[in-house]
């Protein structure tokens, strides 16, 4: 198996965001020119897979109104990383950040998303043992 590095992952999630693994919700928005859009909770999950550390949430706010959630990661060494940050282009601020766990077992939304993203990924990695 040959070693990647972080740049590495982060071309392969940019490579496999698509608009069937967008969230439904943002998924009239989604656009190759903005491809992180609705994008940002498997995202956190797959890296969150990979790494451990906590998945952290905040609340996305436009012109004072709130439009949705934002999730991002904190690795174990405190170090945030947030790959899906620039999906923000219309002046986004993301508020009310936290911590919090991960839904346990099966996710209850976005199953389907989650696992295909997570599959490109692995594959443009060459780590298909890393579905197991």
């Amino acid at each position: 198996m040959k070693p990647w590095s972080l740049l590495d992952l982060d071309k392969a999630l940019r490579t496999s965001w698509a608009a069937d693994t967008c969230s439904p919700d943002d998924r009239a928005d989604w656009h190759p020119a903005n491809p992180a859009w609705g994008h940002c909770d498997i995202t956190a999950l797959i890296v969150h897979d990979m790494f451990g550390g906590d998945l952290m949430l905040g609340e996305v706010h436009l012109d004072g109104d709130q439009h949705g959630y934002h999730w991002w990661n904190r690795l174990p060494s405190g170090v945030e990383l947030d790959l899906t940050h620039e999906q923000f282009t219309r002046g986004q601020t993301v508020t009310a950040r936290r911590a919090v766990a991960r839904p346990p077992g099966p996710l209850p939304r976005r199953r389907d998303e989650y696992l295909l993203l997570r599959e490109r990924v692995a594959e443009h990695l060459g780590h298909p043992a890393w579905l197991r």
